[in-house]
């Protein structure tokens, strides 16, 4: 089993923002590491405390994920931390070698982890 990792944000504390935000984030998770739907194991989804308008969860169920254990958080408050911001954790069932694995960090959440964003940048330019 591996885990990946991705956050994105978004400008305004509304459904319709969340839920493009969460699509854009899972589609690029999955796109990005060649995910079938049959190796989902579960997504965990957290949002800052800025945000409650929508589950980001409502997302992935509007993708047709419908047999994928969703779960969503709030993400702990932490004073000077990136606001409006989406995070994600999707185990998938594959023996990769973690160096395969393409976290995804989108608009302000490159900030989370500059080291993975340069990475995934450089391979979507190729």
């Amino acid at each position: 089993m591996r885990a990946i990792r991705g956050a994105i944000t978004v400008s305004k504390n509304t459904k319709e923002e969340i839920l493009a935000a969460s699509t854009e984030l899972l589609e690029e998770i999955l796109d990005a590491n060649k995910i079938k739907n049959e190796e989902l194991v579960s997504i965990i989804f957290t949002a800052t405390t800025d945000l409650d308008a929508v589950y980001p969860a409502v997302a992935a169920r509007e993708m047709g994920l419908d047999k994928v254990p969703l779960l969503c958080f709030q993400e702990m408050k932490v004073e000077g931390a990136l606001e409006k911001c989406l995070r994600v954790m999707v185990f998938i069932d594959r023996k990769a070698p973690l160096e395969e694995i393409k976290h995804v960090y989108l608009r302000e959440a490159v900030r989370l982890r500059p080291d993975l964003y340069i990475n995934n940048e450089k391979e979507r330019r190729e």
